[in-house]
């Protein structure tokens, strides 16, 4: 009994009136591995939901930093995320990289990641004809020599065919890759292997400027993309976020897509306070588009060149940026966009049917009744198995629009409240992406395992994109990671081999004992 006197002694007895002072003012839901965002080191955190928000209070051991981290505005989304919008993962054909630091010291891919690649991009250049105050790749006009050579882009795209065997998106990307010198010999290879969809992100420069460009990427259709840089309709967030008023180029870039038809997703990066105001307004602008199939919505990862950039101020979350999108909305509301159980901590998607001018959400065809049960409102899938598989297979970033028609033609057979074209197409398929790349500080290892957005690096590994910005791009894996890796080596906390626990122990300063005579 003497441990409960003194626990008495102290005022922290399990009776008296002042239970509720001593009650936590939030829910704990559970621990999470993270990254502290000063030293990158792991560190330890607890998932706890306040007032209907999700954060992530962390404590980093190594240097002390303690920050509380907003994750989610809506708890009951989160946790549908968490609980409900999962599925077995799905492998890629080969790992890349062995064990050995822990996750998120060892990618490439490591047979800890628990998801294959649904889209892998290739960055052929870091030159760019901008210079982004915002730019994950920290490219610009002063890097006009950094082209990676043809024979390299080849080697990359094997790379990807390797892991894949038969890839479902391959994301052409930079600096600006229209400008490589090689970039139609590029496509030309892309299309040659078994790649069910290529994209080409760009920031519009030469498809507006050049008409013959833009007809010489309608040659590269059906199976190609392009996925357009349009964050606004305003002039501010131009200048802030590109350096520049590029409206009009964008919208040159625009007429000279749809005179070609050339299938287009347009993408936002957002950021709040800045054009987290017109979410809605883009959504409608990019349904009246012809050639548009889609608008892709990217909160700000602090990576890379992020100038003036405050995270406390002008960072966004997913549930965020999806409750502007359905309060903004002409078309969608809240509801209509789902996690993708591929990785739906990161990943929201939403998908309506394009006939005669206007747009149905698909979603909310799908009765409540049989997707929402229990007290905690959380959804289940329609037991009918045709219903399931068909949602499953659209909710999907390994879908271009085109293969998208295909599953959503599988679920409107379910659906008979819709009346379906009976020429349904990629035309009539328009969707809606939240896309929300980790940083240092929302970063989960929990769901860093699953992401399956990843980035062929210049060795050929297989990078989840999120982790790429963080530890390996650019001279990042010698300057910071492996300091890391040396320390947790030194610890003992590295599987190493022989020969490289030897190393290691080569390293450490010896105790240098002088004789004394007597």
């Amino acid at each position: 009994m003497g441990w409960l006197k003194h626990v008495w002694a102290m005022g922290m007895d399990c009776g008296g009136d002042d239970l509720s002072e001593r009650v936590r003012d939030y829910l704990f839901y559970d621990t999470a591995t993270s990254v502290c965002s000063s030293c990158l080191r792991r560190a330890e955190g607890k998932v706890i939901i306040r007032d209907d928000s999700v954060f992530m209070d962390k404590l980093c051991y190594a240097c002390g930093k303690r920050e509380e981290v907003l994750l989610a505005d809506d708890a009951e989304y989160y946790k549908r995320c968490r609980e409900v919008y999962v599925k077995p993962s799905e492998m890629p054909e080969k790992w890349n990289t062995p064990m050995k630091y822990g996750c998120p010291y060892d990618c490439g891919l490591c047979p800890s990641h628990e998801q294959h690649s649904c889209l892998t991009l290739i960055e052929i250049t870091d030159h760019c004809n901008l210079r982004c105050p915002i730019c994950y790749a920290s490219s610009g006009p002063e890097r006009h020599q950094d082209y990676r050579t043809f024979e390299h882009i080849v080697q990359m795209l094997d790379a990807v065919v390797e892991n894949e065997g038969e890839p479902d998106v391959i994301q052409i990307s930079g600096g600006e890759p229209t400008l490589h010198p090689d970039f139609f010999r590029i496509l030309d290879e892309a299309k040659a292997r078994p790649i069910r969809h290529v994209m080409v992100n760009t920031n519009g420069i030469r498809i507006a400027n050049e008409p013959e460009f833009a007809a010489r990427l309608a040659d590269y259709m059906p199976g190609f993309e392009v996925y357009l840089q349009f964050d606004s309709l305003e002039r501010e967030p131009h200048v802030r976020l590109r350096g520049a008023d590029l409206r009009e180029i964008k919208q040159r870039a625009l007429e000279n897509l749809n005179a070609n038809n050339i299938s287009t997703t347009l993408v936002a990066t957002v950021s709040r306070g800045l054009n987290d105001g017109e979410m809605g307004a883009l959504v409608e602008f990019a349904l009246s588009q012809p050639c548009v199939r889609g608008i892709t919505f990217q909160p700000i990862q602090e990576a890379g060149r992020s100038d003036d950039y405050e995270a406390a101020e002008e960072r966004l979350t997913l549930t965020e940026v999806r409750r502007r999108i359905g309060e903004q909305s002409a078309t969608f509301v809240v509801d209509d966009m789902l996690p993708v159980p591929c990785h739906p901590d990161s990943l929201s998607m939403a998908y309506a049917l394009k006939v005669n001018g206007s747009a149905v959400p698909i979603t909310r065809y799908i009765d409540d009744e049989t997707l929402l049960a229990g007290p905690r409102s959380t959804i289940q899938f329609e037991k009918d198995p045709a219903i399931q598989e068909a949602v499953l297979g659209l909710l999907s970033t390994g879908h271009s629009p085109q293969s998208a028609s295909h599953s959503l033609a599988e679920l409107l057979c379910c659906l008979p409240e819709l009346v379906v074209p009976s020429q349904f197409s990629y035309e009539n398929v328009f969707r809606i992406i939240i896309m929300d790349f980790i940083d240092a500080h929302s970063f989960d290892l929990r769901s860093i395992k699953k992401t399956c957005v990843h980035i062929v690096s210049p060795d050929l590994r297989i990078i989840p994109f999120d982790t790429y910005n963080m530890f390996y791009r650019g001279e990042l894996e010698q300057t910071v990671l492996e300091p890391i890796r040396q320390e947790l080596a030194l610890a003992g906390m590295a599987l190493l081999t022989n020969d490289e626990r030897r190393a290691v122990s080569r390293s450490l300063p010896m105790a240098h004992i002088e004789e004394v005579a007597e």
